[in-house]
């Protein structure tokens, strides 16, 4: 595929590969799994403000089985369109053993001015998108870590499988936002990233996080887990100046995306997370590593 970008923008690309029985069940409805290829990639241009162009699509399958894609192809196309995101190349492969997808996502972001995470200044609100703690609720009790609770279970799955990052909103923060990431392995991973790449501190205020409405039937101490350490959420984690705060609520209440200011930038190089009493929380919890 051939496209040009416009005038003033640079081309902004990532690129994520999905293999089955590491980053999703082999029984997982293609038409879901479809869908979050591409969303894990928007949000990765999400996290530097750029605007999706164009995507690019590989996968590698043990054998054809023309309902599966049919209904993989449904999943993948439904949010290339609703993201102006076009699938413009890619290929299809036989694999030895189980499904491996990588998918290349091409955005454009105006020169130079790309959210990037060493921009992050002390002072700067630390705000994130959404509600937290859906999806790795879902998988600990997926993977029978935490009793199966049915009812629990409903709600935080569709958080799982069709996460929705804020992909047509994150581009509004551009002059406005100073640093960003996307939430895929934990806050408090991802926002180390953050910290390490700027050479700050941060304070979080657990009780500013804003959780899913279905953590209110966990423990606290499974609270803390999801929302601090749980990784897949695919929403953004920006820092912005003091100045900026009447723009964001009042931009993000105009494209729909809940946001929530829950933390501040401090010098220094240390991350706290504060109770809602005031004290520090000892237990930390690192979220998802690759390579552990």
């Amino acid at each position: 595929g051939i496209f040009s970008v416009q005038p003033g923008f640079q081309l902004a690309v990532s690129t994520d590969t999905l293999i089955e029985g590491r980053h999703f069940y082999a029984d997982t409805d293609p038409e879901d799994l479809g869908h979050k290829a591409l969303a894990v990639n928007l949000s990765d241009l999400s996290a530097v403000g750029a605007r999706p162009r164009g995507c690019l699509l590989a996968l590698s399958l043990p054998a054809v089985d023309i309902q599966w894609l049919e209904q993989f192809s449904a999943g993948f196309l439904a949010l290339a369109q609703a993201a102006d995101c076009l699938l413009i190349g890619g290929d299809t492969t036989r694999s030895v053993q189980g499904i491996s997808m990588t998918v290349t996502v091409l955005g454009e972001v105006p020169i130079a001015q790309a959210l990037l995470r060493n921009r992050a200044l002390p002072e700067d609100d630390i705000w994130v998108t959404g509600a937290l703690g859906g999806p790795f609720t879902a998988l600990q009790m997926l993977a029978g870590r935490w009793p199966r609770d049915e009812q629990v279970l409903a709600q935080v799955l569709p958080r799982l499988q069709r996460p929705v990052p804020p992909y047509q909103w994150a581009p509004e923060l551009i002059g406005h936002a100073h640093a960003a990431i996307d939430i895929s392995d934990g806050l408090v991973q991802d926002l180390g990233h953050i910290l390490q790449a700027s050479q700050c501190g941060a304070e979080l205020f657990f009780d500013r996080l804003p959780l899913h409405d279905a953590l209110g039937q966990c423990s606290q101490t499974q609270r803390m887990e999801a929302a601090l350490g749980g990784g897949d959420e695919f929403g953004l984690c920006f820092t912005a100046p003091q100045g900026s705060r009447a723009y964001v609520l009042d931009s993000a209440r105009k494209a729909g995306v809940a946001v929530e200011r829950v933390g501040v930038i401090t010098r220094g190089d240390v991350l706290t997370v504060y109770g809602a009493d005031g004290s520090p929380i000892d237990s930390v919890f690192e979220g998802f590593d690759h390579f552990s």
